[in-house]
């Protein structure tokens, strides 16, 4: 079932992060940092950050916004939704929970009016990248960001790999 994550679940979504980012470091090098949890509560509370519930537990998380300027550029003015920091459970994985991510974030694109699903992710992980594909997202290339500022810290000066689904 998907739903809105609140803020009573937030020490499980930050639970989810730790281990997302531990095992992220171990198949492409990259971890992301200790996200902000004022960024987080704040999403939550703009119904913008969602979970996957099995049997009762929060088996997947991710967020999204309706911007997302520094990495996406001139392309930014293109009618989208931006899907950020898909988390799963462990002892949820393969359980093709992108392929779900994709198909409500489709419909939730349609109905909002958004011709577009946009989600990035850092290089340097090609099993993922031909995940995502496998999803339904087409693989727009890699793009080699600057600074990033105002975005988290595992931007900075990264390569990310950007993809794309019609909604």
């Amino acid at each position: 079932m998907i739903a809105n994550t609140f803020l009573q679940d937030i020490d499980e979504v930050f639970n989810l992060y730790k281990t997302a980012s531990d095992f992220k470091k171990t198949v492409s090098g990259v971890q992301w940092p200790d996200f902000d949890r004022n960024m987080i509560e704040t999403e939550i509370k703009e119904n913008r950050h969602w979970k996957i519930m099995v049997d009762g537990h929060i088996a997947c998380v991710w967020s999204i916004t309706f911007d997302d300027l520094p990495v996406w550029g001139d392309r930014n003015t293109d009618s989208a939704i931006y899907i950020h920091r898909i988390a799963t459970n462990p002892n949820f994985r393969g359980q093709k929970f992108v392929e779900q991510i994709a198909g409500w974030a489709k419909q939730f694109a349609a109905e909002n009016n958004k011709r577009y699903v946009r989600m990035d992710t850092t290089a340097g992980n090609p099993r993922l990248t031909g995940y995502y594909v496998q999803c339904g997202f087409s693989h727009l290339g890699s793009k080699k960001m600057g600074n990033a500022e105002g975005l988290p810290s595992h931007y900075h000066k990264a390569t990310m790999e950007l993809f794309q689904l019609e909604a």
